[in-house]
């Protein structure tokens, strides 16, 4: 049961109305996820505008995910990796690659090479080994990606500790974080 409730978007006060009116109407839904959020709308804005910052960045859509499922996958969070296996869909990652993204795996070197700087940065909370940035850069990323791969680390760690806390309701075609872990 989900322990802090969504709020409705029609009945929302503003300015939390006026943000989840935004999302609403850019991707045509209000995720429960931003639905909870929006009790402080101050959160929700912070998480908007990183998000759509990152957007911006250097690393693709595709890997963008890929860190998103490694994270979900590393802190159990059932609704980001619901969230993102479909997202990673949209942006071309097949459905067997998002498994193996949720245990930190990737086909791909370079992607392998960022998802295990990914999970070195949840194991270590940030204080990754000279070798461990050795390596990341050794795969043929800037330091700009590294900087962004941190920050979507950040994002990521802050949805999956907050849908953790929530206990949100996942809207989205149900991916059991637990399920791939005992694969």
């Amino acid at each position: 049961m989900q322990r802090i409730t969504a709020l409705q978007p029609s009945t929302a006060a503003a300015p939390a109305k006026t943000l989840l009116d935004a999302v609403q109407k850019k991707i045509g839904m209000v995720p429960n996820l931003f639905a909870t959020i929006a009790h402080s709308p101050a959160a929700l804005q912070a998480y908007l505008q990183q998000s759509e910052a990152l957007a911006t960045g250097h690393l693709t859509a595709a890997l963008r995910e890929q860190v998103a499922l490694t994270t979900a996958g590393f802190n159990g969070c059932d609704y980001c990796a619901s969230a993102h296996t479909l997202m990673g869909k949209g942006a071309g990652v097949s459905a067997e690659e998002a498994t193996s993204n949720l245990l930190g795996r990737s086909n791909d070197a370079k992607t392998q090479a960022a998802l295990d700087f990914s999970k070195a940065i949840l194991r270590t909370r940030g204080h990754v080994s000279d070798a461990e940035l050795a390596a990341v850069r050794a795969a043929g990323f800037t330091d700009a990606e590294i900087v962004e791969l941190v920050a979507n680390v950040a994002i990521n760690v802050f949805t999956n500790y907050f849908n953790n806390v929530a206990k949100t309701v996942v809207d989205f075609p149900h991916v059991s974080t637990g399920s791939v872990a005992a694969a």
